[in-house]
């Protein structure tokens, strides 16, 4: 499948008018230039993955015999997500009274959206589906080889319950698995399942075939699941594949002389001259006009006019001379307020990479959700609820990529 890394939508273009890195350096390896030009580039190195997350549905039941645990017929068990629009959640679990047969929903998986973008809850049942996964024969259990089909004559939605509740807040989605095969004529236990929310890059999601292609040959994954309830390769191959990306806002550079971040000053609430605009929606405009009165500002400059994508890097040129310092700004896109800052003051006439002196931070003013997986982001045309919290640093509720794995900062 042909990938087109955030390629915005009309909406999120006009609110993240561009995604730019920035860096600066002032290793002590480096020796003064001072020459006045500098040249400063911003370059998102972030990889790509197909799932921004993914897990596993565990069994409720051992049984010695099948050697692990199942949800039999009247037992449940819940996962929780996070999702925005187009995000959908796909899932697979064994039909264990059977030769090779799996629960799953239609590609790309349940959706979780409505046209109007309010989110879908209640029962979902009508979107499970039966699967033939077409490697054994289903009277003899010889092997063979079919197309994945599904299974004629049998209503999975009568053997799987499925339940979705939503917070709005959180964006965190809770599905209710249960198994109602009981005393039909398919009464079956489940094994255990996974699950995988495909990552959306602002136009489309990355995976839009997650674990199989219907009406093609299976892969070995999913045969493990359809076969003996082993959720092993595919877990595996889920978590090699699964992580959280970003694509980043243009940059504001300042040259400013003095003690203080004409930007941001961590543990205090933000100040109103634009570091808002900037962290939820990447857009410079305001803070860069508040600057320009700011005491002790030389010079403000912008990298950047469309999105960096990973593997893109945009550039300004500055002027600096001794005893200027440069400070830089650019929105973590795929978040509610965060953004990538210099977190110690920098010396404006070195040159080098200054990645390491950059960190992510939480300008207090947009209640979090998980990054790409959260409705009110500006990756999905969104608008962050509003919250009054200190400028502070991003912790570990998420597992974000380390700053040196995200955006690199040099200057030349």
């Amino acid at each position: 499948m042909k990938k087109t890394f955030f390629k915005m939508t009309a909406p999120v273009a006009g609110i993240m008018t561009a995604l730019a890195l920035l860096s600066c350096s002032d290793s002590d390896n480096n020796m003064m230039d001072l020459s006045s030009q500098r040249t400063i580039t911003f370059e998102n190195v972030v990889t790509p993955k197909d799932f921004v997350e993914s897990g596993e549905i565990p069994g409720v039941t051992f049984l010695a015999a099948a050697g692990h645990n199942v949800i039999l017929p009247g037992e449940s068990q819940t996962i929780k997500f996070s999702a925005g629009k187009t995000q959908a959640l796909m899932f697979a679990t064994m039909y264990g009274a059977s030769k090779d047969w799996f629960f799953a929903s239609q590609q790309p998986g349940i959706k979780l959206f409505d046209a109007t973008g309010k989110a879908i809850t209640g029962d979902v049942s009508s979107s499970v589906l039966l699967w033939d996964n077409g490697t054994k024969n289903d009277i003899s259990g010889q092997v063979e080889s079919k197309p994945i089909a599904q299974v004629p004559n049998v209503n999975a939605s009568q053997l799987m319950k499925l339940n979705l509740a939503y917070n709005e807040m959180t964006s965190e989605f809770t599905l209710t698995i249960t198994n109602t095969s009981g005393g039909t004529a398919n009464e079956t236990p489940f094994s255990p399942g996974v699950w995988a929310v495909s990552n959306y890059n602002g136009s489309q999601l990355l995976n839009s075939v997650p674990f199989f292609t219907p009406n093609s040959l299976s892969n070995p994954e999913i045969t493990d699941i359809a076969q003996m309830g082993n959720i092993d390769k595919m877990k595996a191959k889920l978590n090699a594949n699964t992580g959280i990306m970003t694509g980043l806002s243009p940059a504001l550079v300042v040259i400013y002389r003095g003690d203080k971040n004409p930007i941001y000053e961590l543990g205090k609430m933000d100040n109103g001259m634009g570091l808002k605009e900037i962290s939820q929606f990447g857009n410079v405009s305001k803070l860069q006009n508040s600057l320009k009165s700011f005491p002790g500002v030389k010079g403000i400059y912008v990298a950047g006019n469309s999105p960096v994508t990973p593997g893109n890097k945009v550039m300004a040129n500055f002027k600096a001379e001794p005893g200027d310092k440069i400070a830089y700004v650019t929105m973590f896109g795929f978040s509610n307020d965060w953004f990538y800052s210099n977190e110690a003051s920098i010396d404006a006439t070195v040159k080098g990479d200054l990645s390491s002196k950059t960190a992510l931070f939480d300008s207090g003013t947009g209640v979090d959700q998980y990054p790409g997986a959260g409705n009110h982001q500006a990756l999905f045309g969104g608008t962050p609820q509003s919250e009054a919290m200190v400028i502070s640093k991003v912790g570990s509720q998420y597992p974000v990529p380390a700053v040196q794995n995200v955006i690199k900062v040099t200057v030349n």
